[in-house]
């Protein structure tokens, strides 16, 4: 059995599988496979092109209409709405609309106007939503599924390699990761976490041998006036970037488990952590100030040395 790794772009990152497999033509078969299946999800949920149905659902809410979605976004949505409850409203896929005010690039912020005519267009509560109809009685508003789809990705892609006959496979769409299984030679994968003062840098490492990691972060935008740093990470509830929490990596079975985890302990700030923890779910998170913590802290922290 050998290993075979393949590179390459989607969702706006770059990816990367690395497959053991028994012929060059059974990881060929499984990688043409996940490549084929990701850049469907991504022409289907992308918000970057006018032809996809997330870009056609987005019409609709623009006009305050209704719409019959299928099964697979059916399921997304279902999976949006848990997230929503379970963060107390923090993970909301209509608050994407917010980046409308905020241009990290720029290196301003936005007028407090601008903000609050925004979030009169954000809420899930403001949404209909009884399966498969979705209905959006206010015009105007719009969803982003950005912050499920790469995850939702990365364990399909764990599936169609099994079902290809790969038991040991890494799956890494831009930093969120899943795995079907140790390597061939029983040895589990270490991963990287990146330090957010240094992305370049790694904090530490990791192991896994089944299961997905995923982090939330302001690695690479956010912005820093007078001191301050402002993440990209926004607060649905005040338009304003989430404080408290520099970056948070969550390990669970499935990847959209982790992703959504990750990013609801960034919005939580420093509430973060607690509400982790009461899931039950291994993190490694760091503040603002440098502080790191979490469960997986001391395991990083000791690969790292090693």
């Amino acid at each position: 059995m050998h290993r075979y790794d393949t590179s390459f772009k989607a969702m706006g990152t770059v990816c990367e599988l690395r497959l053991f497999a028994d012929t060059a033509a059974q990881a060929r078969s499984a990688a043409a496979a996940v490549i084929a299946d990701i850049e469907r999800l991504e022409a289907k949920y992308s918000r970057y092109r006018d032809t996809s149905e997330l870009s056609a659902i987005n019409a609709v809410a623009a006009q305050g209409g209704s719409v019959t979605v299928d099964a697979e976004t059916a399921h997304l949505l279902d999976y949006a709405a848990t997230c929503h409850a379970e963060s107390d409203g923090l993970f909301d896929i209509t608050s994407g609309i917010l980046r409308r005010a905020w241009d990290f690039k720029a290196g301003i912020l936005p007028a407090q106007q601008q903000l609050d005519a925004l979030l009169q267009l954000t809420g899930w509560h403001k949404l209909q939503w009884q399966r498969p109809h979705l209905r959006f009685p206010l015009a105007g508003m719009e969803l982003d599924l950005g912050g499920v789809v790469k995850e939702y990705a990365a364990d399909r892609a764990a599936t169609l390699c099994l079902q290809h006959g790969i038991q040991h496979a890494l799956i890494n769409l831009g930093g969120d990761i899943r795995v079907t299984g140790p390597q061939a030679d029983g040895s589990p994968w270490r991963i990287g976490i990146s330090n957010p003062a240094a992305p370049e840098q790694a904090l530490g490492s990791i192991e896994l041998t089944s299961g997905a990691l995923a982090s939330s972060g302001d690695y690479q935008r956010c912005l820093t006036l007078d001191g301050v740093r402002y993440s990209h990470i926004l607060n649905p509830f005040t338009g304003w970037p989430t404080q408290g929490l520099a970056a948070v990596s969550v390990t669970a079975e499935l990847c959209v488990v982790a992703g959504s985890a990750s990013t609801i302990a960034m919005l939580k700030g420093s509430a973060g952590p607690e509400w982790l923890a009461a899931l039950a779910l291994p993190c490694l998170w760091i503040d603002t100030a440098g502080t790191a913590g979490g469960a997986l802290l001391q395991e990083a922290v000791q690969l790292s040395s090693r």
